[in-house]
């Protein structure tokens, strides 16, 4: 395809595959060259009114990634919202045209169409609590999210570190801890004799 260049994209309709959507639910449809800046700004305006309960983001193809990242930052930014994913595939049509083949006297030659169908994400983000039962269904974050600090848990044992200067203790079940120091003779200390002091002081 290098002597060709692709001078239109278009992806076929289908509809949402969420039952029970309203008519009017909003749908972002995120593109390769989007910005994530204006697509955030347009949803996070929407879903901060009350009477949006519901949005839908999707995207095909190479903006797959950049869907799921407006999600995280939404879910991040108001919390509480319910998901469900779902993952299909789409069919992308291009057109192409050749870069130096001669034009014929006719016209402009005839453009190749090429059909792909690409993986498709989307995500429907919601208020409004969702069946838990149906496929891709994911609850809000808890508060804190993965960072959550465990009652009881020191700052050394949340990091997997221990302060400076400090050795970790070995664990008796684990390979060269107090079980083989156990093993171990003591040391075996040998008291000077007075004489052996009195070499000593006179070296």
């Amino acid at each position: 395809m290098e002597n060709f260049r692709k001078v239109k994209t278009s992806e076929e309709e289908s509809p949402l595959p969420f039952p029970g959507l309203p008519a009017d639910v909003v749908e972002m449809k995120v593109k390769e060259g989007s910005k994530i800046r204006n697509l955030m700004g347009f949803a996070m305006g929407r879903m901060g009114q009350e009477a949006t309960r519901r949005i839908v983001f999707s995207g095909c193809g190479r903006a797959v990634t950049k869907t799921v990242t407006c999600v995280e930052i939404m879910k991040r930014k108001l919390g509480g919202l319910h998901q469900v994913t779902k993952v299909r595939y789409k069919t992308v049509r291009e057109v192409w045209e050749s870069r130096d083949r001669p034009q014929p006297p006719q016209g402009r030659p005839q453009p190749l169409t090429v059909h792909k169908n690409v993986p498709s994400i989307c995500i429907l983000l919601s208020k409004d609590p969702l069946d838990p039962q149906q496929m891709g269904y994911q609850p809000p974050d808890l508060p804190g999210g993965l960072w959550a600090e465990e009652e009881g848990d020191s700052p050394e044992e949340r990091s997997g570190s221990t302060p400076k200067g400090v050795k970790r203790l070995a664990s008796p079940s684990r390979p060269g801890g107090d079980e083989q120091n156990a093993k171990k003779p003591p040391l075996q200390v040998q008291e000077l004799q007075e004489e052996d002091l009195g070499t000593v002081a006179g070296c």
